[in-house]
């Protein structure tokens, strides 16, 4: 019986302003906002809630020279995002950088896609000269928090504030 090929993955950095960019940043927070309000309200975010989300967390320090922004692209379909931003100037901060915006859309997941962006993360950190990454999240995207294990994040005590952060993780690359 023959093989099916696999579906392939190919990750590269883009400008935050890139209409490809630009959608999957919005379809990200699309996806965080609406699971919370579920979660907490029983419904979808508004469109007015989404615009001021993209306002008040904007994305422009996922670029060089102290970021990053990954684009992943799943058989040539554009699929999903992470970036990585340095956090220099914060106490112990020097050489870590922050995991934000990991996305993948909701019929490329399960496919590889979650793998193909951190194994890209990792590469850019190292570019960036940095040895150790952190992110935040909530409790309830359980899916990413598990996504963070699997590729060696460790649970590590609060290292910011926020209304959605409620775990931390780390990982370090050296």
């Amino acid at each position: 019986m023959p093989t099916m090929p696999r579906p392939s993955w190919a990750v590269a950095a883009r400008p935050v302003t890139d209409p490809v960019a630009v959608t999957l940043l919005r379809e990200y927070m699309t996806d965080v906002a609406d699971r919370y309000y579920r979660l907490h309200e029983g419904r979808d975010a508004t469109p007015e809630e989404i615009e001021r989300a993209l306002r008040e967390m904007p994305s422009d320090d996922l670029a060089p020279p102290d970021g990053v922004l990954l684009v992943a692209h799943h058989d040539g379909d554009a699929a999903g995002c992470a970036g990585l931003r340095r956090r220099e100037g914060r106490p112990g901060d020097a050489r870590t950088a922050e995991l934000k915006r990991v996305f993948l859309r909701p019929g490329k997941r399960g496919l590889g896609g979650g793998a193909a962006l951190l194994a890209a993360v990792e590469t850019a950190a190292d570019e960036l000269g940095v040895v150790r990454i952190v992110l935040d999240t909530r409790r309830d995207l359980v899916e990413a928090r598990a996504l963070y294990a699997r590729h060696g994040y460790r649970d590590v005590p609060a290292f910011s504030e926020g209304p959605y952060a409620e775990v931390w993780m780390a990982k370090d690359l050296v």
